[in-house]
């Protein structure tokens, strides 16, 4: 049975100290040192080494998250103007039963809305006229698709 020299000798670990504090990147040191990247990561990481960020790598960084969650208020203002004010009832008149049709029978302009379960005898999609490429009706867009409730919003 071979036996492992450990990934982590004391040489190897001064070595990686001496090359973070000379600024090399990680797959530089990793590199160097014979390890992969992760390895260099990971070990820098269990010994507490980390480089403070410049102000501009921040800002970059705060920039991103800006418009991450930027992306969520976009969604919801695209939404709220679809369907309107979300604090009004959701207004549902009956969704036509009469087009429903099989998997084999969908087309690119007809309801994806399943209904039943997958397996079941009575299992099919609803097949209404789904507008402009959408997947569902505007009846099941509506179930769908709904802007978060500020009940939900506070939860969340």
């Amino acid at each position: 049975m071979p036996v492992l020299s450990p990934t982590w000798t004391n040489e190897r670990i001064e070595l990686l100290k001496r090359h973070f504090e000379a600024g090399l990147s990680c797959r530089e040191i990793a590199a160097d040192i014979g390890v992969s990247r992760n390895a260099v990561i990971g070990k820098l990481s269990r010994l507490n080494l980390t480089r403070g960020r410049t102000g501009d790598e921040r800002k970059v960084q705060d920039r991103g998250a800006a418009r991450a969650k930027a992306v969520p208020r976009l969604q919801y203002e695209m939404l709220a103007t679809i369907y309107g004010d979300t604090d009004a009832p959701v207004v549902t008149g009956p969704i036509d039963e009469a087009n429903r049709c099989s998997l084999l029978e969908l087309a690119e302009n007809r309801c994806r809305w399943p209904i039943s379960t997958p397996g079941a005898d009575d299992f099919c999609f609803c097949g209404n006229t789904a507008p402009d490429g959408q997947p569902y009706c505007a009846g099941h867009s509506r179930l769908a698709y709904r802007p978060p409730t500020r009940a939900r919003a506070i939860r969340g």
